[in-house]
């Protein structure tokens, strides 16, 4: 089934109060015993209480994915709906703060939080990760690396956290400026070979910083529980139909990658740099900034996107998804939810409390 392509989606919510919207000071273990049962165990805790995944099963047919990804918004918002809660899909909640958050008790998350200190007690994000399986397992690290130029495409496209703790902080993308606090997050090393990775991955592990692989958290990585390679770039959508046309471009853009492996073959240290450049020009500028671009100087991110999905046009018919591709070209027209998000916030500035606007915004596109 790998021929398929298949591929399997990851959303992290916030679990707010569903009166006032602020985020769930502790989570009911009830909660998450019904939101497992309700979903099938697709339901599952994140590191800080106020946070909630959710796992679609893997899936060749994207229509299905969309369905089930509907499905679980809603039973997951139906169950929170019963203990006073709501679910908002972004990549930052407006108004938290971070210092009143719980982290989850768990021995993997004690141990986190344990290393990370107040990094990690800060980690209040909430991301898209999309899962696609590729012919060869042993060719996801050459996959890994020809895919970092197109790494900003995604951010820019799935912007959704333009506020924090109150503030406007002037990007449209401030998740990923917080997480690269992280360590072994960001841009991945330039690594040729699934060996060269777990030579890596086994030097961390002899010397005790690590337990496992699953402890490296770049914006795309091996899946240490999947035959997949992990897209972790993107924020979390806030409108289902960007979350399904992002994942739909990314699983193109991994076949179009594995049947033209002469694609970014010669990725140099200058294109890692370009792609830490313009990943961070994705967050600032979301999809009406600019790229760099080697040869071409600056490029615009919407004309980028338009060569890209030009350039997998055959692989998004064969998988399917030609209509869900297209799509990442109408969010590139229409905007991001960071781009509604401060619509909502300059037309609310002098009428009432604009930052509760834009949550309420959120929670309905949520379930939208």
């Amino acid at each position: 089934m790998s021929d398929a392509y298949r591929f399997g989606i990851e959303e992290e919510y916030f679990l707010v109060d569903a009166e006032t919207k602020a985020t769930a000071p502790a989570m009911p273990a009830e909660f998450l015993a019904q939101a497992k049962a309700a979903t099938g165990g697709r339901a599952m805790s994140e590191m800080l209480q106020s946070q909630i995944e959710v796992a679609t099963a893997p899936h060749t047919d994207v229509r299905a994915a969309r369905a089930e990804l509907r499905h679980l918004r809603r039973t997951l918002a139906g169950v929170a709906a019963q203990h006073g809660l709501a679910i908002l899909a972004a990549g930052t909640h407006p108004t938290a703060t971070w210092a009143a958050q719980r982290p989850t008790t768990a021995e993997r998350y004690d141990a986190i939080m344990d290393d990370l200190q107040m990094i990690g007690r800060r980690d209040m994000f909430c991301g898209l990760h999309v899962h696609v399986e590729l012919p060869n397992p042993d060719a996801r690290v050459d996959t890994m690396v020809r895919m970092l130029p197109y790494l900003p495409l995604f951010v820019a496209l799935a912007t959704s956290s333009p506020f924090w703790q109150s503030r406007p902080t002037g990007l449209k993308g401030y998740r990923l400026a917080a997480n690269d606090e992280l360590p072994r997050s960001g841009i991945p090393e330039l690594f040729r070979t699934m060996a060269e990775y777990e030579e890596y991955v086994a030097a961390l592990v002899r010397a005790g910083v690590v337990e496992d692989s699953s402890y490296v958290w770049w914006a795309i990585r091996p899946s240490r529980s999947n035959p997949t390679l992990e897209l972790r770039a993107p924020d979390c959508c806030t409108r289902v139909d960007d979350s399904i046309a992002i994942a739909a471009l990314y699983r193109a853009l991994a076949r179009h990658l594995t049947r033209t492996p002469a694609l970014n073959a010669g990725l140099s240290a200058v294109g890692r740099a370009l792609a830490i450049e313009n990943k961070w020009r994705a967050q600032r500028y979301g999809i009406s900034g600019t790229f760099v671009d080697a040869t071409l100087g600056a490029v615009k991110v919407a004309d980028m996107l338009e060569r890209t999905v030009t350039m997998i046009e055959a692989d998004a018919r064969a998988l399917g998804s030609l209509g869900e591709v297209a799509h990442c070209l109408a969010i590139a027209r229409s905007g991001t939810s960071a781009d509604a998000q401060l619509a909502v916030f300059a037309a609310q500035t002098e009428h009432g409390d604009p930052l509760r606007a834009v949550i309420e915004w959120i929670a309905q596109a949520t379930l939208h």
